[in-house]
């Protein structure tokens, strides 16, 4: 998840990177911000745009600045009565500094393991399963983000959080209205406001009926931690980590499921190079159920799940879910790319765009599956790097896996409809036909 606010892209900036912001913040820039981090690279890596607010744009530069803790996270400015969006934020990971972060990380780091995720693989295919059959008895087009990019990683998320199936439909408004306050162009809306305190209150219902009947689920195991360990988690903050959780936990997997669909339907000859993959994978000896790629995991082009899981890296580097991260400089002495920042500057980093830097992968702007040593920062890098990165990465390649196996013939059968954000990119609708099955 994201972590920027309206607050770091409103101090007046001049010059050719303040420009260059001014236009990714109008419509057109939000629309496509590519040609826009195109011109970002020829700035520099790293670009003043006011005395104490720097654009970051390189590779090498927003990796070091995401990994170097002597830049963190400010608190954004919230309104009043403490439960607003931006106070549900503040109390997460996603907004701490030290100490409060690596506290609460290692308290939620306790029961959200690797393990744990890796364990979520037969239901994450029973998951894809169910949706891709439910799609296969309709006969006429289907909007591919609301029946299934973003029915599947909420399913498996609120399974695992102990969320009730009835909830689902209402999550992604409540989701989409929250998230407003990460884009960096205006203040908190009423939508906003009135999603936290639906979240809120959803969620402290869960906890008070979990912490009096425990469920083998992430909300009993997390109240248990938060129980049992004096106090080092407080109520608001298992509250804000919950919501966080839940919120990160589909958000940017549905983008990503999206934009993978989209790039496959552009590109006819790397769907069916997928499906024979698959399909020759499907043949072969099992070798057990499928475990959550690391992040950059090297592939082989052509070998089925490796096939899968390139393209999906490839997907998170040519359209990252998250496009802008923030920092600040949390004391003196710090420097980006040899680019000295004064203690308290705020950085923007365009993740979309170090994504694309030409000095990190060659022909940023052609989408290449085989690419060699892709590593996309788009779930971040260091102390902050999300959490349920593993999830996200299996939930994809499964689902990608299934779908080109079964469906070889999928074709659009309409325009796609992009979400209006800069910050977090993705689909709103993605219209389909599923064609006859393979």
């Amino acid at each position: 998840m994201p972590d920027g606010s309206a607050a770091t892209a409103s101090r007046g900036p001049s010059g050719a990177a303040a420009t260059l912001v001014e236009r990714l913040l109008a419509p057109a820039g939000r629309a496509d911000p590519y040609p826009l981090y195109a011109e970002a690279h020829r700035l520099g890596p790293v670009a003043r745009i006011a005395d104490t607010l720097y654009l970051v744009t390189g590779y090498q530069a927003v990796d070091q600045l995401l990994r170097d803790p002597g830049f963190g996270l400010y608190t954004m400015a919230t309104g009043q009565g403490g439960d607003g969006p931006l106070d549900l934020l503040n109390r997460s990971i996603l907004r701490a500094n030290p100490p409060d972060h690596p506290r609460m990380r290692s308290l939620i780091g306790k029961v959200f393991t690797r393990r744990r995720v890796a364990a979520l693989a037969p239901q994450v295919e029973r998951a894809v399963d169910d949706l891709l059959d439910e799609l296969a008895a309709e006969r006429g087009p289907v909007d591919f983000m609301d029946r299934f990019a973003f029915r599947l990683p909420v399913t498996v998320i609120c399974a695992l959080l102990g969320v009730e199936a009835r909830d689902h439909a209402r999550l992604r408004p409540l989701a989409a209205d929250l998230t407003e306050v990460l884009e960096l162009t205006g203040p908190t809306t009423p939508a906003a406001e009135t999603a936290a305190k639906d979240l809120a209150g959803r969620f402290a219902g869960l906890v008070a009926a979990r912490r009096a009947e425990p469920r083998d689920d992430l909300v009993s195991a997390l109240v248990a931690v938060r129980d049992a360990d004096d106090g080092r988690l407080s109520d608001a903050e298992l509250l804000g980590n919950l919501i966080l959780l839940l919120v990160a936990g589909f958000e940017t997997t549905t983008s990503l499921l999206g934009s993978g669909l989209a790039l496959l339907l552009d590109r006819p000859e790397l769907l069916a190079t997928l499906h024979a993959a698959t399909s020759a994978a499907a043949t072969a000896p099992s070798t057990g159920a499928a475990t959550a790629p690391s992040a950059g995991a090297a592939t082989e082009p052509g070998t089925g799940d490796a096939a899968v899981a390139g393209f999906v890296e490839e997907v998170l580097r040519y359209e990252s879910p998250v496009q802008v991260l923030t920092r600040t400089a949390l004391v003196d002495g710090r420097s980006v790319a040899d680019q000295p920042v004064p203690r308290g500057a705020d950085l923007i980093a365009l993740v979309g765009a170090a994504n694309r830097d030409p000095a990190r992968y060659p022909d940023p702007d052609v989408f290449d599956p085989s690419r060699a040593d892709v590593r996309p920062l788009s779930f971040g890098a260091g102390a902050h790097v999300c959490l349920g990165n593993s999830l996200a990465r299996l939930e994809a390649t499964v689902a990608f896996t299934q779908l080109v196996r079964r469906f070889p013939a999928i074709r659009a059968a309409g325009d796609p409809v992009r979400r209006d954000r800069l910050v977090l990119r993705g689909l709103q609708s993605l219209p389909v036909r599923l064609g006859a099955a393979g």
